[in-house]
């Protein structure tokens, strides 16, 4: 079994992960839909906390060698930026969701020298909105950014459009079709409900479950 698989296996026990084969979940975006994850929940759990961690280490080894500092999005991706900082042995950072209203006004809490390479961190990307925000700071900044990285990705155009016109790539330890292949090998999901669910994901703002 592959540490993906692991994983995905692991939010679906810990209850992490819900799926609804009958009726929906509804998003604060009003989006109905046929899945809900809370990934907060993952540092709760250690056996869970460490295989991410390791996930995301290595997609980091493998896709931005030339990152120095971990910067985490506040607030998820702020545990997975200090779980992954001291796996890689690197400095830390997180980025605020706005710039504070008092003292220095920061955005950006910790050190970060002008030749340094930032890798954000956040739990989760759907349109990728928080994270590039959070991107848009460190460059404002002056600093340079390697890429973004997440838990999940729920896949959607929209979030490829708005890394593309940022210019910035991201790379998830899980993705949506892989939360759903997993999930029909487990409970042999109907192939009706494999392709609502798949239906969802290509218009989740139209899609009626």
């Amino acid at each position: 079994m592959t540490l993906q698989e692991t994983i995905i296996n692991d939010l679906i026990d810990e209850d992490i992960v819900k799926f609804k084969e009958e009726g929906h979940f509804t998003f604060a975006s009003g989006i109905q839909s046929p899945i809900y994850t809370d990934l907060r929940q993952t540092i709760s759990v250690p056996k869970t906390r460490r295989a991410i961690t390791q996930a995301l280490a290595k997609l980091v080894t493998t896709h931005y060698p030339e990152t120095t500092v971990i910067a985490g999005v506040a607030t998820a991706g702020i545990p997975q930026a200090a779980l992954v900082a001291e796996e890689l042995d690197l400095p830390m950072v997180y980025v605020r969701s706005k710039p504070k209203d008092h003292g220095t006004k920061s955005q950006i809490e910790g050190v970060i020298r002008k030749d340094d390479r930032v890798l954000l961190i956040d739990d989760l990307i759907s349109t990728g909105g928080s994270v590039l925000k959070a991107a848009k700071a460190v460059l404002a900044a002056d600093y340079q950014v390697s890429g973004v990285l997440s838990i999940f990705s729920y896949g959607f155009p929209d979030a490829e459009q708005n890394f593309a016109e940022a210019g910035l790539t991201f790379e998830p330890v899980i993705t949506y079709s892989a939360l759903v292949s997993s999930y029909q090998k487990r409970t042999g999901l109907s192939a009706e409900k494999v392709a609502s669910f798949q239906s969802w994901h290509e218009d989740p703002w139209n899609w009626q479950g």
